[in-house]
């Protein structure tokens, strides 16, 4: 027997419990046969007004997470999707694959998260040197950059936006996020990359690529292009990006 409605794919999404855009995200871009189905980490304290306390969030999630994926695999999802970004690239290359290491040895299943998402992205599109706009405190770039740098790619330019809340991040306004990647962007940038799965970006990156003429990577069109194709869902969805568009 088969899911009346996810009869193609169930997916199991972990986001924390402060992540009001990645849901939405995941439900616009979703196609027939396939659904996406969230288990919430819970966020006690969501102070990001400085390292120190970005780095406790991390702490936060690194506590809860096993609890999230034990609750979302009693829907018997088909895969697993990483609903946020910042502990993907966290401790570089070595520190994703720990996390994916980690997530597969939980639940046994295929994980999809945004740091490999972004990589296999920009290796489709042949990028080397990127641009980058994230929510997050100068340690968190300091982790986007020092993954990126390990697999061949150079940040030219980071725009962290400092959010002081977690849930702040999706207050964030598409003129902010215009005005950010026109920051890191340039002559010299092959691409542009947004992390931080709170930030609302889908729409825009989408629109960005008409107007730069070249790749915007947002990372929730990212994520869940790289879980539908490594699961065998070749659907395209339009209006999120030449990503999920044209690959």
């Amino acid at each position: 027997m088969t899911d009346a409605l996810g009869w193609r794919r169930k997916f199991g999404v972990i986001a924390p419990s402060t992540n009001t855009i990645v849901e939405p995200d995941f439900a616009a871009l979703a196609v027939p046969g396939v659904t996406s189905h969230f288990s919430r980490i819970h966020i006690r304290n969501q102070d990001l007004s400085s390292d120190e306390h970005f780095e406790g969030l991390l702490t936060q999630i690194r506590e809860e997470i096993g609890f999230a994926c034990e609750r979302v695999l009693t829907c018997e999802p088909d895969a697993m999707v990483m609903g946020m970004s910042a502990e993907t690239f966290w401790g570089g290359v070595e520190g994703n694959r720990q996390f994916v290491a980690q997530i597969n040895g939980i639940t046994g299943l295929s994980v999809a998260t945004g740091a490999e998402a972004c990589e296999r992205a920009l290796n489709l599109f042949g990028a080397r040197r990127i641009g980058v706009v994230t929510p997050y405190q100068p340690v968190g770039d300091q982790n986007v950059v020092r993954f990126f740098s390990e697999i061949g790619f150079e940040v030219v330019r980071i725009k962290g936006l400092k959010c002081p809340t977690a849930v702040s991040i999706a207050h964030v306004t598409e003129d902010e996020l215009r005005d950010a990647l026109l920051e890191v962007n340039g002559p010299d940038v092959d691409a542009l990359v947004q992390c931080g799965t709170n930030l609302s970006m889908v729409r825009l990156a989408d629109e960005a690529e008409r107007w730069l003429g070249k790749p915007v990577i947002a990372i929730n069109a990212a994520t869940w292009w790289m879980a539908m194709r490594s699961n065998g869902i070749e659907d395209k969805v339009y209006g999120a990006g030449r990503l999920l568009r044209d690959h």
